[in-house]
């Protein structure tokens, strides 16, 4: 409940809380329509809690005619590309299992903080 209620304050003031999931990250949507699918992030927005998976969440989307290609030819039409995910949506894959996990933080002897896979507690 105290979580709960300091990431609401973090969000009234403005301030994103962090989140665990960073670009590069291979992950598994496992809520929505394209739950179970797997993909690497391409883009991670804190600000918004969002985050862009190679190949999940596609759209198609309307471009306008406004860019020449090679030769002076005009593209545009309906183009096919991610859309942006809530990372609540998203779970990291542990690279060592291949399974959904949760991530924490550790600092380690060189007092860095890194990531950690709660469940085999090694690094992610």
């Amino acid at each position: 409940m105290a979580r709960r209620k300091a990431a609401a304050q973090h969000a009234a003031k403005g301030k994103a809380s962090g989140m665990k999931i960073k670009k590069g990250d291979r992950v598994i949507v496992i809520a929505g329509k394209d739950r179970g699918r797997e993909g690497t992030v391409i883009l991670a927005n804190p600000d918004r809690q969002k985050v862009l998976v190679h190949g999940v969440n596609m759209i198609r989307k309307n471009t306008k005619v406004d860019y020449q290609g090679r030769r002076g030819a005009k593209e545009g039409g309906i183009v096919n590309q991610e859309a942006l995910i809530h990372v609540s949506n998203v779970q990291l894959i542990d690279p060592e299992t291949k399974k959904p996990a949760r991530a924490g933080y550790k600092v380690d002897e060189d007092s860095r903080k890194v990531r950690v896979s709660r469940a085999t507690g090694k690094e992610l």
